[in-house]
Order: C-alpha cells, then sequence, then structure tokens
C-alpha cells in the first residue's frame, strides 16, 4: 500500500521539485550574490541585499503593500459578504445565473479590465464627463493615479473570490437555526450578527486569505492605476528585475515578501484554529 501511495505521489512531487523548488533555490542563490556591471549577479555572496531593505525607502513600501492589501480585503469583504448573502437567499433557478454573472469578469482578461476602469477613471473618462455633464463639477475629479484608484481595481479584480467562498459557507447553514432565532423573538439584525455570520466565520477567513495574500504580490493594478505613484512590493520586484536590472535585490524581495506572506498565513491559521477551539 505504502508502495502504491508512493507512486501515485510520485508525478507530484517530481513537479513541485523541478518547477518550485528549484527555481526557489535559484531565487534563493540569487538573493546572496552581487549586481553585474551591467546587470545579472556575479561573485562575491554577500547579505547586503537583505540589509537594504531595512532602509526606510522599502520599509516604507512593504507597509504601505500590508496596508493596500489590508483595506482591499475589508472592502472585498464588505461587499461580497451582502451579496453572497443575497446570492444563497434567492430562489434554486436564479442561483446559477447570479454565479455566473460574479464569475463573467473572468471570461475577459484581467489586463483589459484594469484598462477599461483606467478610461472609466480618467479625466475624460466617463464619470468625471458625467458629472461635469450634469454640472455637479467644473473641474475633472483626480480620480486615476492615486491610492484610491488602486483601491478600486484590487477590489473589484478579487471581489469574486470573496464572494464564492462565502456563497457556499452560507448556503450550507441550516435554515432551521434561522427560523428558531426567528421565532425565539429575534431580530433580523441580532440573527445576522449572533447566528448567521459566527457560522460563516471559516468562509470569511478563507475569502479573507484568497483576497489578502495575492494582493501582497499585486503590480499590475498598481502599475496601471497607480501610474507609478503607488508602489507596492510587487512593482518593485519587477523594476528590479526589469528597469534597475539589479537581480540579487530583485530576488531579496521576493524572498522577504514571501516570507513575510507565510508568516501571515502561520498566524491567521493558528488564530483559526483557537477560535473554533474556544468556540467547542
Amino acid at each position: 500500500m505504502d508502495r502504491l501511495r508512493r507512486l501515485f505521489l510520485a508525478p507530484g512531487a517530481a513537479f513541485l521539485l523541478l518547477f518550485f523548488l528549484a527555481p526557489l533555490a535559484i531565487v534563493l542563490v540569487y538573493s546572496f550574490q552581487t549586481r553585474g556591471v551591467y546587470g545579472g549577479v556575479s561573485l562575491p555572496f554577500t547579505g547586503s541585499n537583505y540589509v537594504r531593505l531595512f532602509d526606510s525607502l522599502y520599509a516604507g513600501i512593504f507597509l504601505r503593500t500590508l496596508m493596500m492589501a489590508g483595506a482591499a480585503t475589508v472592502g472585498c469583504l464588505l461587499m461580497g459578504f451582502p451579496l453572497a448573502l443575497f446570492i444563497a437567499g434567492a430562489e434554486p433557478k436564479r442561483r446559477n445565473l447570479y454565479l455566473q454573472l460574479v464569475m463573467l469578469p473572468f471570461w475577459t482578461s484581467f489586463l483589459v479590465r484594469t484598462y477599461a476602469w483606467m478610461f472609466l477613471l480618467r479625466d475624460t473618462g466617463l464619470i468625471n464627463s458625467a458629472l461635469q455633464g450634469m454640472g455637479l463639477i467644473h473641474d475633472p475629479l483626480p480620480l486615476l493615479y492615486n491610492d484610491g484608484a488602486v483601491f478600486i481595481g484590487l477590489v473589484y479584480g478579487y471581489l469574486p473570490f470573496v464572494v464564492l467562498p462565502l456563497y457556499a459557507t452560507l448556503e450550507r447553514i441550516d435554515k432551521s437555526l434561522i427560523e428558531a432565532a426567528a421565532d425565539l423573538g429575534s431580530t433580523p439584525w441580532r440573527t445576522m450578527t449572533r447566528v448567521i455570520i459566527p457560522l460563516c466565520v471559516p468562509g470569511l477567513r478563507a475569502a479573507g486569505l484568497l483576497v489578502f495574500i495575492p494582493c501582497l504580490g499585486a503590480y499590475l493594478t498598481p502599475d496601471l492605476l497607480g501610474g507609478g505613484k503607488t508602489v507596492m512590493a510587487g512593482n518593485l520586484i519587477q523594476n528590479q528585475f526589469t528597469t534597475a536590472r539589479d537581480w540579487p535585490f530583485g530576488s531579496a524581495v521576493s524572498l522577504a515578501l514571501m516570507a513575510l506572506s507565510m508568516v501571515l498565513l502561520a498566524l491567521w491559521m493558528r488564530d483559526g484554529r483557537d477560535g473554533e477551539g474556544s468556540a467547542l
């Protein structure tokens, strides 16, 4: 039985070794080397790339990344929970339609959708043109190339990753619990806060994780909607491997971001186990 199990696991293990561990080892070696004269890597080995991470400039970029990812996660949860609740409470015949509408943006390239937001938010875009046409504003509002535009792009891009797991959680809730709360005189708001939301905690945690981790490494949305003014860790890594051609420092930043993600993930999972234990 053990031999058969190893036989089935061998292809997956080989895939991880070849396409995950081997590239990760190369990046690790690069991070301790020196930038070449014309880019690339060269000797000697050094730890200065990791020391540079504590510079106020790069520490500020990591802090901005955490804040932007956290804000986008909260925004997705606040918008996704009511939508998932609405879909879960809809008639069975309409649920598939609503779920297809949620997944509809995936049928279009993420790059195209980001450019669409640029056309909406720019000075001559639909939003500013509509507001000026109604006489509400005289000069265009600065909706593009700032933190607000990046926040909108992140929330829009990752909102389906919140709706789908929350819908799966809400759809499995025993409806008799909600009916029992109503029979005992509970108001809709009290039922929501004391019954539905506590039962959705696993889904909320999974949804938050699905949004927060990708937002940490986002670079396309900050680059296009931020216009270079909102630099996140993903943009820093991209810049080091392309424009600056400083592969060792880019590798160090990549590994630091990965380590940060793993630490936050471990804390998130530990808090989840502690919460489940206390609930039991």
